[in-house]
């Protein structure tokens, strides 16, 4: 690989909006370092990266007069990396500088949960950026994002570069000088839709330098692209985006649709309202979808005529009442979506988060919205759209990093070409796993972890406890107040108070009730107290399809090398057992079972649920048209 292919930007060689062609998926690049490198590479740079603030400077200035051959640059850009890291109070360890190696070669560094990968993403995207190349930084939430891009701030200013970040809201101007900066923190929605943004404004069958003159036209900077292409990207918790969320379409949308059309879904819901189930219409397998029966289809004909040649058509009815059945049925408040401030907000089903901006397709929103009795929206219609699947090997140069890579160590090299290195904590871990419990039912499981959240609060503790749903997480928050146990609860619902709940979740005797928000990225600082009592306990009440989300919730207790415990506690009514188990099994398990027997029970279900989720993933790269799935998702087209 040479100097030019190594660190791409805007420019006459690579264009000024540079990506990679969508085909093929495999990605050329160098053989990548053996390990012994790696650490010969590591302990090179951490026994040169003692330079003073006088001498940065120069040297700064020296690197960028620097030949960037493959290794002499690399190994001094490092350097100036570490030592400048050091010199904001946080002097790199040895993992993370073999990490950002291993970033820097576009691959995956797998780092067990407090190791520091936000640091060491952050040197390998310094170094990108001293080779000119724009760096996108990925991480799972806006809180994140612009929390990093503050912290890091003084590092980056260090090496004389300008870090920004994207949130919402942003209108198109802020965001264009935002991904101007040299590093840009953003999750990985919003870049991907910026991206759709841009693409239906670039003339694709004009030449690069014709596409530029006409952006420099009069008149016409408002329409320039805010992304500089896709140079590079590094992916914080790689594995949620490009596994977990890989096989969600991106859809930009537009609002469309008519009060005709918008009264036409009030009397689809109403219809849906006055069937039986088992008579009228049957849910259909494989999803949360129903079916109309004979007699089903006969009671619609009641329905009274229209003139709309669509609105009127037997077939789009059926459909339409089949859609209000999945309104009414299968999506449901607290748990797929929450109602605040009048309208109905959908929850990320990986984060947990209330997902702002987005809402289902072909009239499944407004349906829900009429149910819930809240002001109806317009449809929308789809514009373009994209998958991180699709999306991310667009990038010339593409890396990430996560603590639960190994399990889709295959599955990421086949489809995206990235190839694992497992780096090895510093110190062996002081976290407590103690045995499962499988309670008979959720009553019973509330009522089992309040009494051990007052417990070990007592001892001057902190506790987290883990719920699925928003529901379940107030379900929880009652039995805690009946008891008068204090307490905080982080939901979809309290998003806004975010960073303070997590400041003080590491606080003595401080019990913090939270959906998967917690989980991914979430830093919980303990109080030296708490630290001398044992550390923070994780009471975790999921059953995620993905056992590296619960991994990853768990890997809340016991950051750097710090003491903590965690322990699962479930309930046989949890909705994957119910899935995916048999009735008499259920019965059985609720006598009461071993922790063996409860472990295998929550790995089977995981496992039967992980596969059905694989062949919907495998589906939605088939078919073309998928508009109809209740999983897709749209985001209004703002100017």
């Amino acid at each position: 690989m040479n100097s030019v292919s190594q660190w791409p930007f805007p420019g006459v060689v690579w264009g000024e909006y540079p990506e990679r062609a969508p085909e093929p998926r495999t990605r050329a690049r160098r053989p990548p370092a053996s390990r012994s490198a790696l650490e010969r590479f590591a302990d090179g740079v951490a026994a040169a990266a003692a330079v003073d603030a006088e001498t940065l400077a120069p040297r700064l200035q020296r690197l960028r007069g620097m030949a960037k051959n493959p290794e002499g640059w690399l190994h001094e850009a490092m350097v100036l990396a570490a030592a400048a890291l050091a010199g904001t109070g946080f002097p790199p360890h040895r993992q993370q500088l073999l990490a950002a190696r291993v970033l820097l070669e576009d691959r995956l560094a797998e780092m067990a949960t407090g190791e520091g990968k936000t640091a060491a993403i952050a040197m390998a995207a310094a170094v990108a950026a001293l080779g000119r190349t724009p760096v996108h930084v990925i991480t799972a939430n806006d809180y994140l994002a612009q929390r990093d891009a503050d912290a890091l701030r003084p590092f980056y200013e260090r090496l004389g570069l300008r870090v920004d970040c994207v949130t919402q809201p942003m209108l198109a101007a802020r965001r264009r000088e935002a991904y101007g900066a040299d590093v840009t923190y953003c999750t990985a929605k919003e870049l991907a839709f910026d991206y759709l943004r841009d693409s239906l404004g670039r003339e694709t069958d004009l030449s690069a330098l014709e596409q530029r003159a006409r952006r420099l036209a009069p008149g016409r900077q408002a329409d320039a692209p805010v992304l500089r292409g896709l140079c590079m990207a590094i992916l914080d918790e790689a594995d949620t985006v490009l596994i977990d969320e890989a096989r969600v379409p991106l859809v930009l949308a537009q609002s469309e649709g008519s009060a005709q059309e918008s009264a036409f879904y009030e009397q689809a819901l109403r219809a849906a309202r006055s069937l039986a189930p088992g008579l009228d219409y049957l849910a259909r397998t494989g999803g949360p979808r129903f079916e109309l029966t004979p007699q089903g289809r006969q009671r619609l004909a009641a329905w009274p005529a229209a003139d709309h040649p669509l609105l009127g058509h037997r077939a789009h009815r059926e459909a339409a009442v089949e859609m209000a059945l999945v309104a009414l049925l299968a999506l449901r408040r607290d748990h797929e979506y929450v109602v605040r401030d009048g309208e109905v907000t959908l929850i990320d089903e990986t984060t947990g988060r209330p997902a702002e901006g987005r809402a289902w397709s072909a009239g499944l929103h407004q349906l829900v919205e009429w149910k819930e009795g809240v002001a109806a929206t317009r449809r929308n219609s789809t514009v373009t759209q994209i998958t991180f699947q699709r999306f991310f090997p667009r990038y010339l140069r593409l890396a990430g990093a996560s603590g639960t890579l190994g399990e889709s160590r295959r599955e990421l090299r086949d489809v995206y070409g990235l190839r694992v290195e497992v780096i090895p904590p510093r110190t062996a871990s002081k976290v407590d796993h103690r045995l499962p419990k499988l309670l008979p039912d959720s009553e019973a499981l509330w009522c089992v972890v309040a009494d051990e959240a007052q417990r070990i609060a007592a001892q001057g503790r902190a506790v987290l406890i883990g719920t699925e749903t928003v529901a379940q997480s107030e379900a929880l928050s009652a039995f805690l107040a009946a008891r008068k146990l204090a307490h905080r609860v982080l939901n979809a619902r309290q998003d806004r108070d975010e960073s303070e709940l997590i400041a003080a979740a590491g606080q003595p005797g401080t019990v913090t009730v939270a959906t998967s928000m917690a989980g991914r990225g979430t830093d919980i600082v303990c109080h030296p107290q708490v630290v001398h009592q044992g550390g923070l306990h994780v009471i975790l009440c999921q059953v995620n399809a993905s056992a590296r989300i619960d991994r990853q919730f768990l890997g809340r207790a016991g950051r750097q090398g710090q003491p903590g415990s965690v322990q699962r506690m479930v309930a046989v009514d949890f909705a994957l057992f119910q899935k995916w188990w048999p009735r008499w099994w259920l019965r059985w398990l609720s006598r009461g079972v071993s922790p063996i027997v409860a472990n295998l029970t929550i790995k089977v279900a995981q496992s039967r649920e992980s596969f059905a989720q694989r062949k919907d993933r495998v589906k939605l790269c088939q078919i073309a048209a998928f508009e109809e799935r209740d999983l897709t998702f749209s985001r209004q087209v703002k100017s």
